[in-house]
């Protein structure tokens, strides 16, 4: 027997395509047969894959304006081809001057990181978010409230990620050609839809150690 909600659920993503392709159709600015030649956007977005936060509304922009790279708690992995092949193309392709981690609040992957329970294959993802917990215990101990625990773990996963953009060979090697490239830390208040900056953002290797820095 058919299951009648999963073919509503099926149906109304058929319909609300229908809808926009008769959007795009009446479009009077061009915009969409420009689009279909190609993209231009100076933005690449490493966002969670969490459905409450996508990159183009929060942004106000338009399709074409923001490439997009999404997974659970908006991780940056070195040995993650999937990120690296997105930062990659964003970055020597398309020529992007802002790369954007952003994190937000109430994300279910660092709670997650939090607990001591198992979830499943997840938890070696989530490894890497209990490793910037190890790196910032103390103070996240120090936090008595839990959903404050978890927002500022969240804050501080942003700040490392953006830490670990930076190490990699990609950015690096782009400032060596250009000076028009930023990497930017952003929280997402999903309540007011503000975007938060951590101020941490980098625009050279200057500040990232001897270590981490290639010359």
């Amino acid at each position: 027997m058919e299951n009648k909600d999963l073919k509503i659920g099926f149906d109304n993503i058929i319909k609300g395509n229908k809808e926009w392709m008769e959007f795009v159709k009446n479009d009077a600015t061009g915009r969409f047969q420009q689009l279909a030649k190609g993209q231009n956007p100076e933005i690449l977005w490493i966002g969670c894959a969490d459905s409450r936060v996508p990159a183009n509304e929060l942004t106000g922009t338009k399709p074409g304006e923001v490439f997009v790279h999404r997974n659970i708690a908006n991780m940056v992995i070195h040995s993650d081809m999937s990120m690296l092949s997105v930062l990659d193309y964003a970055v020597n392709v398309l020529k992007v001057k802002h790369v954007i981690i952003a994190g937000h609040y109430g994300c279910g992957g660092v709670a997650a990181s939090l607990s001591r329970k198992q979830y499943g294959i997840i938890d070696n993802w989530l490894g890497h978010i209990k490793d910037v917990y190890r790196l910032h215990s103390a103070e996240i101990d120090a936090i008595q409230e839990h959903d404050k625990k978890v927002n500022r773990l969240i804050e501080l996963n942003v700040q490392e990620q953006v830490f670990n953009l930076c190490a990699t060979s990609i950015i690096q090697n782009a400032w060596k050609e250009r000076n028009d490239l930023a990497v930017h830390g952003m929280i997402i208040n999903i309540g007011t839809g503000e975007l938060i900056d951590q101020h941490c953002t980098f625009t050279n290797n200057d500040e990232l150690g001897e270590v981490f820095a290639y010359k």
